[in-house]
Protein backbone atom coordinates (compact mmCIF):
# COMPACT_ATOMS: atom_id res chain seq x y z
CA UNK A 1 0.00 0.00 0.00
CA UNK A 2 1.33 3.42 -0.96
CA UNK A 3 2.04 5.78 1.95
CA UNK A 4 -0.17 8.81 1.30
CA UNK A 5 0.07 12.31 2.77
CA UNK A 6 -2.05 12.71 5.89
CA UNK A 7 -2.66 16.44 5.81
CA UNK A 8 -3.83 18.13 2.61
CA UNK A 9 -3.75 21.84 1.74
CA UNK A 10 -6.58 22.99 -0.48
CA UNK A 11 -6.63 26.36 -2.21
CA UNK A 12 -10.21 27.35 -2.98
CA UNK A 13 -10.37 29.12 -6.33
CA UNK A 14 -14.13 29.44 -6.77
CA UNK A 15 -14.44 33.19 -6.07
CA UNK A 16 -11.97 34.09 -8.84
CA UNK A 17 -11.36 31.23 -11.25
CA UNK A 18 -14.84 29.88 -10.69
CA UNK A 19 -16.81 33.08 -11.19
CA UNK A 20 -14.80 34.82 -13.91
CA UNK A 21 -16.42 32.69 -16.61
CA UNK A 22 -19.99 33.57 -15.61
CA UNK A 23 -21.65 35.81 -18.18
CA UNK A 24 -24.09 37.69 -15.95
CA UNK A 25 -22.61 40.11 -13.43
CA UNK A 26 -22.82 38.76 -9.89
CA UNK A 27 -23.71 41.31 -7.18
CA UNK A 28 -20.77 42.32 -5.01
CA UNK A 29 -22.66 41.58 -1.79
CA UNK A 30 -23.36 38.03 -2.97
CA UNK A 31 -19.66 37.47 -3.67
CA UNK A 32 -18.85 38.70 -0.17
CA UNK A 33 -21.48 36.41 1.36
CA UNK A 34 -20.14 33.47 -0.67
CA UNK A 35 -16.51 34.08 0.33
CA UNK A 36 -17.43 34.50 3.99
CA UNK A 37 -19.38 31.23 3.87
CA UNK A 38 -16.32 29.45 2.45
CA UNK A 39 -14.17 30.90 5.21
CA UNK A 40 -16.73 29.82 7.81
CA UNK A 41 -16.44 26.29 6.41
CA UNK A 42 -12.75 26.29 7.32
CA UNK A 43 -11.15 27.32 4.03
CA UNK A 44 -7.82 29.00 4.83
CA UNK A 45 -6.23 29.31 1.40
CA UNK A 46 -8.36 31.09 -1.16
CA UNK A 47 -8.04 32.99 -4.40
CA UNK A 48 -10.48 35.80 -3.67
CA UNK A 49 -10.42 37.98 -6.77
CA UNK A 50 -8.27 39.40 -9.54
CA UNK A 51 -7.04 42.90 -10.26
CA UNK A 52 -7.03 42.54 -14.02
CA UNK A 53 -8.41 45.33 -16.15
CA UNK A 54 -12.20 45.63 -15.63
CA UNK A 55 -12.50 45.85 -19.40
CA UNK A 56 -10.90 42.42 -19.78
CA UNK A 57 -12.99 40.67 -17.11
CA UNK A 58 -15.96 42.84 -16.00
CA UNK A 59 -17.05 40.13 -13.56
CA UNK A 60 -14.10 40.96 -11.29
CA UNK A 61 -14.20 44.75 -11.60
CA UNK A 62 -15.33 44.98 -7.97
CA UNK A 63 -12.16 43.37 -6.60
CA UNK A 64 -11.33 46.27 -4.29
CA UNK A 65 -14.75 46.36 -2.66
CA UNK A 66 -14.94 42.59 -2.31
CA UNK A 67 -11.56 42.31 -0.65
CA UNK A 68 -12.14 45.21 1.71
CA UNK A 69 -15.45 43.84 2.98
CA UNK A 70 -14.81 40.11 3.41
CA UNK A 71 -13.90 38.52 6.71
CA UNK A 72 -10.13 38.11 7.04
CA UNK A 73 -9.12 35.39 9.53
CA UNK A 74 -5.59 35.96 10.77
CA UNK A 75 -4.52 32.47 9.75
CA UNK A 76 -5.87 32.73 6.18
CA UNK A 77 -3.97 33.28 2.95
CA UNK A 78 -6.32 35.30 0.76
CA UNK A 79 -4.75 35.62 -2.67
CA UNK A 80 -5.57 38.12 -5.38
CA UNK A 81 -4.33 37.57 -8.91
CA UNK A 82 -2.31 40.53 -10.19
CA UNK A 83 -1.37 40.63 -13.90
CA UNK A 84 1.01 43.59 -13.83
CA UNK A 85 2.26 46.55 -11.80
CA UNK A 86 -1.05 48.39 -12.18
CA UNK A 87 -2.87 45.39 -10.78
CA UNK A 88 -0.41 45.19 -7.90
CA UNK A 89 -0.96 48.87 -7.13
CA UNK A 90 -4.72 48.33 -6.94
CA UNK A 91 -4.30 45.20 -4.82
CA UNK A 92 -2.02 46.89 -2.30
CA UNK A 93 -4.38 49.85 -2.06
CA UNK A 94 -7.18 47.41 -1.19
CA UNK A 95 -5.11 45.89 1.62
CA UNK A 96 -4.20 42.63 -0.12
CA UNK A 97 -1.37 40.79 1.64
CA UNK A 98 -1.04 37.69 -0.57
CA UNK A 99 -0.79 37.85 -4.36
CA UNK A 100 -0.66 35.45 -7.29
CA UNK A 101 1.03 35.86 -10.68
CA UNK A 102 0.46 33.99 -13.90
CA UNK A 103 2.20 32.54 -16.93
CA UNK A 104 1.71 29.52 -19.18
CA UNK A 105 3.85 26.81 -20.71
CA UNK A 106 2.20 27.42 -24.08
CA UNK A 107 3.24 30.45 -26.10
CA UNK A 108 -0.07 30.52 -27.97
CA UNK A 109 -2.23 30.23 -24.87
CA UNK A 110 -0.25 32.93 -23.10
CA UNK A 111 -0.73 35.35 -25.98
CA UNK A 112 -4.46 34.67 -26.20
CA UNK A 113 -4.85 34.90 -22.44
CA UNK A 114 -2.74 37.93 -21.49
CA UNK A 115 -1.46 39.12 -24.87
CA UNK A 116 2.14 38.38 -23.92
CA UNK A 117 4.66 35.77 -24.93
CA UNK A 118 6.04 33.51 -22.22
CA UNK A 119 9.33 35.45 -21.88
CA UNK A 120 7.45 38.74 -21.77
CA UNK A 121 5.12 37.43 -19.08
CA UNK A 122 8.09 36.32 -16.98
CA UNK A 123 9.53 39.83 -17.18
CA UNK A 124 6.23 41.27 -15.96
CA UNK A 125 6.22 38.75 -13.11
CA UNK A 126 9.78 39.75 -12.25
CA UNK A 127 8.69 43.41 -12.02
CA UNK A 128 5.66 42.57 -9.87
CA UNK A 129 7.62 40.37 -7.47
CA UNK A 130 10.37 42.97 -7.13
CA UNK A 131 7.85 45.72 -6.39
CA UNK A 132 5.86 43.52 -4.02
CA UNK A 133 8.88 42.57 -1.90
CA UNK A 134 8.34 43.65 1.68
CA UNK A 135 4.75 44.65 0.92
CA UNK A 136 3.08 41.24 0.72
CA UNK A 137 3.41 38.06 2.76
CA UNK A 138 3.24 35.36 0.12
CA UNK A 139 3.46 35.17 -3.67
CA UNK A 140 1.85 32.29 -5.54
CA UNK A 141 2.71 31.49 -9.15
CA UNK A 142 0.54 29.81 -11.76
CA UNK A 143 1.86 27.88 -14.73
CA UNK A 144 -1.12 27.14 -16.95
CA UNK A 145 -1.29 24.51 -19.73
CA UNK A 146 1.41 22.51 -17.97
CA UNK A 147 0.22 19.27 -19.61
CA UNK A 148 -2.02 20.07 -22.57
CA UNK A 149 -2.78 23.27 -24.51
CA UNK A 150 -6.01 23.79 -26.48
CA UNK A 151 -3.93 25.29 -29.32
CA UNK A 152 -0.57 23.51 -29.22
CA UNK A 153 -1.60 20.09 -27.96
CA UNK A 154 0.57 18.08 -25.56
CA UNK A 155 3.15 20.10 -23.65
CA UNK A 156 6.49 18.45 -22.92
CA UNK A 157 8.07 18.70 -19.44
CA UNK A 158 11.09 20.47 -20.96
CA UNK A 159 8.86 23.50 -21.50
CA UNK A 160 7.57 23.50 -17.93
CA UNK A 161 10.70 22.84 -15.87
CA UNK A 162 12.52 26.08 -16.79
CA UNK A 163 9.40 28.04 -15.79
CA UNK A 164 9.33 26.33 -12.40
CA UNK A 165 13.00 27.14 -11.86
CA UNK A 166 12.58 30.76 -12.94
CA UNK A 167 9.64 31.36 -10.60
CA UNK A 168 11.49 29.74 -7.71
CA UNK A 169 14.55 31.89 -8.42
CA UNK A 170 12.32 34.96 -8.17
CA UNK A 171 11.39 33.95 -4.64
CA UNK A 172 7.89 32.67 -5.36
CA UNK A 173 7.03 30.27 -2.56
CA UNK A 174 4.34 28.15 -4.20
CA UNK A 175 3.74 27.25 -7.84
CA UNK A 176 0.42 25.85 -9.04
CA UNK A 177 0.74 23.65 -12.13
CA UNK A 178 -2.43 23.85 -14.20
CA UNK A 179 -4.02 21.05 -16.22
CA UNK A 180 -6.07 23.74 -17.90
CA UNK A 181 -8.38 21.83 -20.22
CA UNK A 182 -8.88 18.59 -18.31
CA UNK A 183 -7.30 16.41 -20.99
CA UNK A 184 -4.40 14.68 -19.21
CA UNK A 185 -4.59 11.27 -17.53
CA UNK A 186 -2.75 9.98 -14.43
CA UNK A 187 0.41 8.62 -16.09
CA UNK A 188 0.88 11.93 -17.90
CA UNK A 189 0.49 13.75 -14.61
CA UNK A 190 3.15 11.60 -13.01
CA UNK A 191 5.53 11.98 -15.94
CA UNK A 192 5.76 15.75 -15.45
CA UNK A 193 5.79 15.53 -11.66
CA UNK A 194 8.69 13.06 -11.73
CA UNK A 195 10.67 15.60 -13.73
CA UNK A 196 9.54 18.50 -11.54
CA UNK A 197 10.91 16.76 -8.45
CA UNK A 198 14.37 17.00 -10.00
CA UNK A 199 14.26 20.80 -9.70
CA UNK A 200 12.14 21.33 -6.57
CA UNK A 201 10.17 19.54 -3.82
CA UNK A 202 6.51 18.74 -3.17
CA UNK A 203 6.40 21.61 -0.67
CA UNK A 204 6.72 24.18 -3.47
CA UNK A 205 4.18 22.73 -5.89
CA UNK A 206 0.38 22.70 -5.97
CA UNK A 207 -1.79 21.03 -8.60
CA UNK A 208 -4.74 22.55 -10.42
CA UNK A 209 -6.94 20.06 -12.27
CA UNK A 210 -10.00 20.58 -14.46
CA UNK A 211 -12.59 17.83 -14.76
CA UNK A 212 -13.59 18.21 -18.41
CA UNK A 213 -13.20 14.49 -19.16
CA UNK A 214 -13.77 13.16 -15.66
CA UNK A 215 -10.11 12.51 -14.84
CA UNK A 216 -9.52 15.13 -12.14
CA UNK A 217 -9.87 12.87 -9.09
CA UNK A 218 -7.82 10.14 -10.78
CA UNK A 219 -5.13 12.75 -11.38
CA UNK A 220 -5.28 13.79 -7.72
CA UNK A 221 -4.69 10.15 -6.75
CA UNK A 222 -1.72 9.95 -9.11
CA UNK A 223 -0.21 12.98 -7.38
CA UNK A 224 -1.01 11.71 -3.87
CA UNK A 225 0.88 8.50 -4.68
CA UNK A 226 3.97 10.65 -5.26
CA UNK A 227 3.58 12.57 -1.99
CA UNK A 228 1.99 15.76 -3.33
CA UNK A 229 -0.42 17.32 -0.87
CA UNK A 230 -1.41 20.73 -2.25
CA UNK A 231 -4.40 20.98 -4.58
CA UNK A 232 -6.58 23.71 -6.04
CA UNK A 233 -10.33 23.19 -6.28
CA UNK A 234 -13.44 25.24 -6.93
CA UNK A 235 -16.57 24.96 -4.82
CA UNK A 236 -19.41 23.40 -6.75
CA UNK A 237 -17.06 22.77 -9.67
CA UNK A 238 -17.53 26.35 -10.85
CA UNK A 239 -15.25 27.63 -13.54
CA UNK A 240 -13.76 27.08 -16.91
CA UNK A 241 -11.38 29.18 -18.92
CA UNK A 242 -12.57 31.93 -21.31
CA UNK A 243 -9.45 31.35 -23.41
CA UNK A 244 -9.69 27.55 -23.59
CA UNK A 245 -12.75 26.50 -25.57
CA UNK A 246 -14.35 23.35 -24.21
CA UNK A 247 -12.63 23.44 -20.83
CA UNK A 248 -15.16 22.50 -18.18
CA UNK A 249 -15.08 23.61 -14.58
CA UNK A 250 -12.39 23.02 -12.04
CA UNK A 251 -12.33 19.96 -9.84
CA UNK A 252 -15.22 20.49 -7.40
CA UNK A 253 -14.02 21.12 -3.86
CA UNK A 254 -16.83 18.94 -2.46
CA UNK A 255 -15.83 15.97 -4.60
CA UNK A 256 -12.20 16.36 -3.55
CA UNK A 257 -13.09 16.72 0.14
CA UNK A 258 -15.37 13.68 0.06
CA UNK A 259 -12.64 11.47 -1.39
CA UNK A 260 -9.90 12.79 0.89
CA UNK A 261 -12.00 12.56 4.05
CA UNK A 262 -13.10 9.00 3.22
CA UNK A 263 -9.40 8.12 3.04
CA UNK A 264 -8.78 9.60 6.48
CA UNK A 265 -6.94 12.68 5.29
CA UNK A 266 -7.17 16.00 7.12
CA UNK A 267 -8.15 19.20 5.30
CA UNK A 268 -9.56 21.40 8.07
CA UNK A 269 -12.62 22.10 5.91
CA UNK A 270 -16.19 21.16 6.84
CA UNK A 271 -17.71 19.44 3.80
CA UNK A 272 -21.33 20.19 4.64
CA UNK A 273 -20.70 23.86 5.35
CA UNK A 274 -18.73 24.24 2.16
CA UNK A 275 -21.55 22.56 0.25
CA UNK A 276 -23.97 25.14 1.56
CA UNK A 277 -21.72 27.93 0.31
CA UNK A 278 -21.70 26.31 -3.13
CA UNK A 279 -25.49 25.88 -3.14
CA UNK A 280 -25.87 29.54 -2.20
CA UNK A 281 -24.00 30.55 -5.34
CA UNK A 282 -25.71 27.89 -7.44
CA UNK A 283 -29.15 29.22 -6.51
CA UNK A 284 -28.08 32.78 -7.28
CA UNK A 285 -26.76 31.70 -10.69
CA UNK A 286 -29.90 29.63 -11.30
CA UNK A 287 -27.87 26.68 -12.45
CA UNK A 288 -27.10 23.16 -11.37
CA UNK A 289 -23.46 23.04 -10.37
CA UNK A 290 -21.36 20.17 -11.77
CA UNK A 291 -20.17 18.86 -8.40
CA UNK A 292 -21.10 15.20 -8.16
CA UNK A 293 -21.30 15.38 -4.38
CA UNK A 294 -23.81 18.23 -4.52
CA UNK A 295 -26.02 16.16 -6.80
CA UNK A 296 -26.40 13.66 -3.94
CA UNK A 297 -27.37 16.10 -1.19
CA UNK A 298 -30.15 18.08 -2.87
CA UNK A 299 -30.55 21.78 -3.41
Amino acid sequence: MVSLPKKIEITEVGPRDGLQNEAGLIPTELKIQYINALLAAGVRKMEVTSFVSPRAIPQLADGEEVFKKITKPKDAWLFALVPNLKGLERALAAGVQDIAVFTAASETFNKKNINLGVKESLEVIRQVVREAKGKVRKVRGYISTAWVCPYEGNIQPKKVLPLIETLLDLGIEEISLGETIGAAAPLEIQKLLEQALKVTTVDHLALHFHDTRGTALANVWAALEMGFYKFDASSGGLGGCPYARGAAGNLATEDLLYALHRMGMITGIDLEKLSQASLLMGRALRKTLPSRYLSTVGK
